[in-house]
């Protein structure tokens, strides 16, 4: 019942923090302050009331559409109110699953609370940041340094948090500060090498096309990975976004073309930042279990 209705609030929980983030994805990319002025139609500036700012279900009774010049609202509000909702909902459950199982186990320590309290924390975070970010970059091939740049410091902040407070880690041992130590080292070194990984990409692509093809938003968003998931991770969401885009590549390449229009696909831009934000969010919820599936069929 616990986890039912934990799973339940958070979902809720969601839809109201997915709302606020359309709020943030409709006047960041127009410098527009999120604070000031009231929700409003952006095409005719008529307030919304209360009940016009439920979420989900406001965009339900008004059939997507303002109530006072009927212009269409678009899909976006309650395709990212629903995102947030459901995988909060997701990631709480997958949470409070393995506190009651080890409560069943009596295997569950007091102290060990608060850690895996940051950890559902951290998890939530970095998937409401993914969905911010999967969606600018969709509409506005953009990846803000104001979400990316925070975002590494937090994320770097929450691993090394997690490593002091878990008090199953090596750092509540004696001598303790040596591995305190390694364990910041190797946080840099992986969002140095994630980074990298892009920037190889980019310089190589450039060489050979003297063109851009990937942004240095892009770099910083693995970066991002990194810094929350660790390198294993942050690899898994590049695989898993790759692979994505190049499924919607193809799907592209199979498209009939229209008369003078022929390999304009080429030259079409794919937002690259949304398919890693899609893998991110897919390794932040399933992550150990597919590497460590992907190991054992490696043969390690």
């Amino acid at each position: 019942m616990i986890r039912i209705l934990g799973t339940l609030f958070a979902g809720l929980l969601g839809l109201a923090f997915g709302s606020f983030l359309n709020v943030c994805l409709s006047r960041w990319p127009q410098g527009e302050s999120i604070v000031h002025p009231r929700s409003h139609c952006r095409n005719c500036d008529h307030t919304l009331a209360w009940w016009e700012n439920i979420p989900l279900l406001s965009w339900l009774a008004l059939r997507g559409r303002c109530r006072n010049c009927h212009t269409w609202i678009g899909w976006r509000y309650p395709l990212v109110e629903l995102a947030v909702g459901a995988l909060w909902a997701i990631a709480t459950s997958k949470a409070l699953i393995l506190i009651q199982n080890l409560f069943v186990l009596d295997f569950y320590p007091a102290r060990w609370i608060q850690t895996d309290a940051l950890h559902l924390l951290g998890n939530l975070t970095l998937i409401w940041l993914l969905t911010a970010l999967l969606f600018l970059d969709a509409e506005h091939l953009w990846l803000p340094d104001k979400l990316t740049l925070p975002g590494i410091l937090l994320g770097f902040i929450y691993r090394c948090g997690s490593f002091l407070l878990d008090p199953r880690s090596s750092f509540h041992q004696p001598d303790a500060i040596p591995t305190l130590l390694a364990t910041v080292v190797f946080q840099v070194l992986a969002i140095l090498a994630a980074a990298a990984l892009i920037l190889i990409i980019r310089w190589t692509y450039r060489l050979i096309r003297r063109r851009e093809g990937i942004g240095l938003g892009d770099a910083k968003l693995m970066a991002l990975l990194a810094a929350w998931l660790g390198l294993p991770g942050a690899l898994l969401a590049f695989f898993l976004g790759i692979t994505l885009g190049a499924v919607v590549s193809l799907a592209l390449l199979a498209l009939p073309n229209r008369p003078g229009s022929a390999r304009a696909w080429a030259l079409k831009k794919l937002p690259l930042g949304t398919f890693l934000c899609i893998g991110g969010i897919v390794s932040s919820l399933w992550g150990p279990p597919l590497i460590a599936a992907y190991l054992r069929w490696a043969g390690f």
